[in-house]
């Protein structure tokens, strides 16, 4: 399978991304053709070194079994751990939060320090997140320990396996590189059904501690790479960018996330505090607004001063390049979707085995591999804007056969797997012309610059997509229970109020009747409630669905601004 990916990528286009698969979703790569300036051309280079780009690949693959395994661990989470929705929703987040903020850091990083430092510091923060994960007493440590770990070395690592190919691969050894590691994003779609018998074998703590020493058998085999040339360029680190940028999308998610469990404008008994009398939610996520406003201004400054930002303007005045990016969020958005509303529905309500859902991942990474590969090969002609309108099309149409497959006992499973296989149809029609719309309505500088703006585009849609669509499925969840019990005669006036101290999370009948236990009340109202909290569950993920295929559709917008011929990308 690894030498048909090889041959094929051979005809791919010179601007090719590898396409992160199921809840992967934090990765990308740019094909850069151009060799550095001042780059010496490093030993045997006629020939193709098949050892480096395998220690790239297992890199690659590595960080998609952290999302794999964080993606299977659900249940563990919350019978271990006493994880709740809102906080695996977090943990799903703060991974593409963390890397969408510090992947540009990530690169420029590696143009001052040299990029073979810069990933294998990146492996090592990822091993020790990774046994962080592991030893986690509760989910404050998993969430803002681990997982905030392994989303920084991920922001060193990704970036330094974008930068080391270019150095060590020149002309038509470059493009299979490139296409090498496209191939192991297809090829990641089976990690999950390992890590799902890990998960179901021998639990939770040793499946994190396994990808613990997958990390550090990679940092070993780092040091078997050929030594090359870098030139370490006299760069000014955009501190002041990355800091507004961080912190400006960490309170807006961070807002918007945390709506179901703080409350909308009236607070609920989850919310660490108050401003000026209700929910911090919306006041959070407003002031994330501004600071990304404050960004924009000064990311301005630091380009009249000759600087390089880390939001060019170019990439907000272009109406292609706006396109693009738009594509690539909304293709990390379309599978945050999944690792928030998918994952944890089977688990948790329908009862599938990690082996089980873990199978999901095949059946949609597979066709996205194949579409994203498949459609520049042998379609090399189509219209870039056709294939992405489609592409948002096929997405939508796969978020509708997840909705339907959702039902009070659990879940059809024909159309689960139906749309998980319309789910990677769509992602790979939208990736295979995304990254190329983008760098190819660049000037020379910045197109080079792209690959790392959109990783950051990939990971703050995927955590844009948990986050809304997380909270749309929690608070309606809780307002469904609460509204319906209140307008129900059979239940009375005291029982209905007590629901408001109730945290309500996505779970089985029999996980709500342990929220409730507390209540005093009688079997025949203690049913009814059983029986509206199911259908209050089936509703609010149909809608959160909803919610979903409504954003991309709306992608459909942008679509005018790009080019109907195609226009390879600038080497």
């Amino acid at each position: 399978m690894v030498g048909i990916a090889l041959a094929a990528a051979q005809a791919a286009p010179k601007y090719f991304f590898a396409h992160q698969i199921g809840h992967n979703v934090h990765t990308s790569t740019s094909v850069q053709a151009a060799q550095p300036a001042g780059t010496a051309q490093p030993a045997n280079a006629g020939r193709f070194l098949v050892l480096p780009i395998l220690v790239l690949i297992l890199a690659q693959m590595g960080a998609t079994g952290d999302n794999g395994a964080l993606s299977l661990a659900t249940s563990a989470l919350t019978s271990e751990l006493g994880a709740t929705t809102a906080q695996i929703q977090l943990a799903n987040m703060i991974y593409p939060l963390v890397g969408g903020a510090f992947m540009i850091a990530g690169g420029l990083a590696g143009t001052i320090v040299g990029w073979k430092r810069t990933f294998r510091g990146g492996i090592l923060l990822c091993a020790v997140g990774e046994v962080v994960l592991a030893a986690a007493p509760s989910m404050a440590v998993f969430i803002w320990g681990g997982r905030v770990l392994v989303g920084l070395g991920a922001s060193f690592m990704i970036p330094a396996v974008l930068g080391l190919i270019p150095l060590m691969y020149q002309g038509g050894n470059r493009t299979v590189a490139f296409g090498a590691i496209g191939a192991a994003s297809g090829l990641s779609a089976l990690l999950p059904l390992a890590l799902g018998v890990v998960m179901e074998t021998a639990g939770m703590h040793a499946t994190f501690l396994a990808l613990a020493g997958y990390f550090a058998l990679v940092f070993a085999a780092s040091f078997t790479l050929p030594a090359i040339e870098q030139p370490h360029e006299r760069t000014a680190f955009d501190s002041g960018g990355v800091v507004l940028a961080a912190l400006g999308l960490f309170l807006l998610l961070i807002g918007v996330s945390s709506v179901s469990s703080w409350g909308l404008v009236t607070p609920l008994a989850g919310a660490p505090f108050t401003v000026l009398g209700i929910s911090p939610a919306l006041p959070l996520a407003a002031i994330g607004l501004v600071v990304l406003g404050l960004l924009v201004v000064y990311e301005r400054r630091v380009e009249a001063r000759g600087g390089i930002a880390v939001l060019p303007s170019v990439f907000l005045a272009t109406p292609q390049v706006r396109a693009g990016l738009i594509a690539c969020a909304l293709t990390f958005f379309f599978m945050g979707a999944q690792s928030i509303l998918m994952a944890p529905y089977l688990q948790l309500v329908a009862g599938w085995s990690p082996v089980a859902v873990g199978s999901i991942s095949l059946v949609t990474g597979l066709p996205t591999f194949a579409f994203a590969l498949g459609i520049p090969k042998f379609l090399p002609h189509a219209s870039p804007r056709r294939v992405i309108q489609l592409g948002y099309v096929a997405m939508a149409a796969a978020l509708g056969l997840m909705a339907l497959s959702v039902t009070t006992e659990g879940a059809s499973v024909p159309l689960v797997f139906l749309g998980a296989f319309m789910a990677g149809v769509g992602a790979g029609t939208v990736s295979s012309h995304a990254s190329n719309v983008v760098a190819a309505a660049l000037p020379e500088r910045e197109a080079s610059q792209s690959g790392g703006i959109q990783s950051t585009m990939r990971n703050v849609g995927q955590a844009f997509g948990v986050a809304l669509l997380g909270a749309v499925l929690l608070f309606g969840i809780t307002g469904t229970v609460r509204s319906q019990a209140a307008a129900d005669a059979s239940i009375t006036p005291e029982v209905a109020s007590q629901l408001d101290a109730v945290s309500i999370d996505l779970g089985s009948d029999r996980t709500f009747e342990d929220e409730i236990a507390g209540i005093t009340m009688s079997d025949a109202e203690r049913a009814e409630l059983v029986k509206i909290e199911a259908g209050a569950r089936v509703g609010a993920v149909r809608i959160a669905y909803a919610v979903g295929a409504v954003i991309v559709l709306a992608g459909l917008a942008s679509t005018p601004a790009i080019k109907e011929r195609p226009r390879t990308a600038r080497a």
